[in-house]
């Protein structure tokens, strides 16, 4: 029980590796993922029998269904095969980007069926060539089917990306609209198309007509091209990191995560500000200049051996996971409330509580008290504790009309504000409503100034 998976190359027969073209000469038999390839007529004129997979395509709507059935029918050959193993060949290298070679190591090794694996030029090398390009420099490699199927493109646009599975114009234009997400349209681009064969072209375009060339079938190569100006996360660290080194910046290296502290809330306000505004043009300025001191955090810490990026990212992420089982795992819940109370109890679960004495615990002591009163209230709900309103906030008005006035009337009849804010059918955010008086004064407070003409020294 044997199975030898060959890999055809991006094309031509000449770019077959001399053990292949051995083996697959040699062969009684030789089943093809796809009999759309150059060397399969190579191979039909040496005389080898040739066995193609392309109707199980026209069987299926997946190409999930296609890749598991033909895994299936190799496996169930290797495992009939005598003393000559069973053939496969696909194009390209089994190893890149191949599903059904993944699939059929898998399955083997669980039958103990033996695998061999012969090695093709992929599709990298000769796009390499046609753009002349050092793949060492940081190319990102990707499946295009995979990049659209995902909810964000977890690309780095400060290196080049080389994109593969990219069958027609369809599919071109899922992988653009993916892009477009963090290229702007007009980026340049470049399509490799019949990449491999002597009819191999390259043509560059700007993003938006990717799919508007003709041509594209399985043998086209999408090159993604850096932007011309760093735009990332790991670009920010870098520009920090040289900032804090020796010849950087005194300022910069002069940073604690102490002396952070006031800049940091400042930066905060500032995208709070933009977003009262609805100024997106400013909030793509301050979530920049935010994202700067989480960056010098982060490098003050990496300096100090307390933790690392990875350990920043990933914390959150595995936090996200945990807190949404009904997105990553099998929960189902009716609404936000029930998404709500899911997250205080895995919470709970997380830090050992026995009880929710510690509900209120990581509220910070520093924001606003109308913030930290409105956070107080939604913590304490979300385990069915409620603020007991109804007619306190009517009481309290009198209280505070009727006088003497003192600090702790003033101080109840707020958080029962929070609280009947809350209780709206619009359930307003008592710190945003504050926050727009404020603006709304101090705009009529200008207007009244300039119609008086009252100059004051």
């Amino acid at each position: 029980m044997s199975i030898v998976i060959v890999g055809l190359g991006p094309g031509r027969s000449d770019l077959l590796t001399l053990e292949a073209d051995r083996l697959l000469r040699s062969a009684d038999m030789v089943y093809l993922r796809t009999g759309r390839h150059p060397c399969t007529e190579y191979l039909r004129d040496a005389g080898v029998s040739v066995e193609t997979f392309d109707a199980v395509y026209e069987a299926h709507e997946s190409l999930q269904e296609v890749y598991d059935e033909i895994a299936g029918r190799i496996v169930s050959l290797g495992k009939e095969a005598g003393q000559n193993p069973v053939v496969y060949a696909v194009p390209g290298h089994p190893l890149v980007g191949e599903i059904t070679a993944q699939s059929i190591l898998e399955k083997a090794k669980q039958e103990n069926i033996s695998i061999r694996v012969v090695d093709g030029l992929s599709f990298i090398e000769p796009a390499a060539r046609a753009l002349q390009l050092d793949i060492l420099t940081g190319l990102q490699i990707v499946d295009g089917q995979d990049l659209t199927q995902k909810p964000f493109p977890a690309l780095d646009t400060d290196y080049g990306v080389l994109i593969d599975q990219m069958y027609n114009r369809q599919a071109a234009s899922d992988i653009k609209l993916t892009l477009g997400e963090i290229y702007p349209d007009d980026h340049e681009i470049t399509l490799i198309q019949s990449s491999g064969t002597n009819e191999e072209q390259v043509i560059s375009l700007p993003l938006f007509e990717l799919d508007r060339q003709a041509g594209i079938d399985h043998t086209t190569i999408l090159y993604v091209p850096p932007l011309p100006h760093s735009g990332s996360w790991s670009g920010l660290q870098s520009i920090v990191a040289q900032l804090r080194a020796p010849g950087g910046c005194p300022w910069d290296q002069e940073q604690t995560h102490s002396t952070l502290r006031t800049h940091l809330l400042d930066e905060t306000y500032e995208v709070l500000d933009a977003l009262d505004n609805e100024d997106m043009d400013e909030l793509c300025v301050e979530l920049g200049d935010l994202a700067l001191q989480i960056a010098l955090h982060i490098q003050i810490a990496i300096e100090e051996g307390e933790f690392s990026p990875t350990d920043v990212f990933a914390g959150i992420i595995s936090k996200l996971r945990r807190r949404h089982p009904h997105v990553f795992a099998e929960v189902n819940v009716n609404g936000t409330g029930e998404v709500l109370t899911n997250w205080e109890d895995i919470k709970r679960q997380e830090k050992g509580a026995h009880d929710n004495s510690h509900q209120l615990d990581g509220v910070p002591a520093t924001l606003p008290a109308l913030s930290q009163a409105l956070a107080y209230q939604q913590r304490a709900e979300r385990i069915g504790y409620t603020v007991e309103n109804g007619d306190r906030l009517t009481r309290l008005v009198e209280e505070w009309t009727s006088g003497p006035a003192d600090a702790e009337t003033l101080g109840e009849l707020l958080f029962a504000l929070v609280a009947s804010a809350r209780e709206s059918e619009l359930d307003l955010n008592p710190e945003n409503a504050l926050r727009e008086a404020n603006s709304r004064f101090a705009n009529q407070f200008r207007e009244d100034q300039q119609t008086s003409g009252v100059v004051t020294e």
